[in-house]
Order: structure tokens, then C-alpha cells, then sequence
């Protein structure tokens, strides 16, 4: 039986909000979700350095936008939380399930 892979607090946020965005994930509206869902005060760099990682461990793709006017040229990288990236926060959350029910005592 493979091991179980737990993440870590905001790599699971992260993803949460990958989900949540659908195919507007992109750097900055990951970041906004996440502060404006948690009231949780982050730095961007650190979204993308988590988005970096998540990639890396094939939990999330990423795919370039097109060029923008306004953005000088450049395309925006889109985001997607991958199947592997689904089971991931799958395991997470039954793991935080099972802490949150009371532990069995012995009667007597």
C-alpha cells in the first residue's frame, strides 16, 4: 500500500483555491482568494513559491495565458490542480477528519 502524502498548511490552501478558481487560476487571483477566503495575510512571492512546488511534485500544471498589452508582452501562467493534486487534498482532509472525532476510551 503507497504511503499517504499529507501537505502542509498552505500547500493545501493553495490547492483549495486552484480548485476553486477553475481555469482562472493565476498567480494573483490565487493569492486574492486566499486572503479574501482565510483573512490570512501572505506575501505574493510566497504563492508562487508554493505554486513552484506544487508543480514539482505534480500536484498542480501550469499553462501560459496570451501575451498582454498591458502587461507589457508578457502572458499570464495559469494554474490546475492535477488528479494526483485531488487525491493529495483528499488524504489531508480525511487525515484532519480522523483527529477531530473524540477519541475511543476504554469504559471503566
Amino acid at each position: 500500500m503507497p504511503r499517504a502524502t499529507y501537505l502542509g498548511e498552505l500547500e493545501l490552501t493553495v490547492l483549495l483555491a486552484l480548485d476553486r478558481l477553475d481555469e482562472d487560476a493565476y498567480g494573483m487571483a490565487v493569492y486574492d482568494e486566499i486572503v479574501t477566503a482565510t483573512s490570512r495575510e501572505i506575501s505574493a512571492p510566497t504563492i508562487y513559491v508554493t505554486l513552484a512546488r506544487l508543480e514539482d511534485k505534480s500536484y498542480a500544471r501550469s499553462r501560459k495565458g496570451r501575451a498582454e498589452s498591458a502587461r507589457g508582452g508578457r502572458a499570464k501562467k495559469y494554474y490546475r490542480i492535477t488528479a494526483a493534486g485531488r487525491r493529495a487534498v483528499a488524504q489531508s482532509r480525511a487525515m484532519l477528519e480522523s483527529l477531530w472525532q473524540p477519541k475511543e476510551r476504554p469504559s471503566g
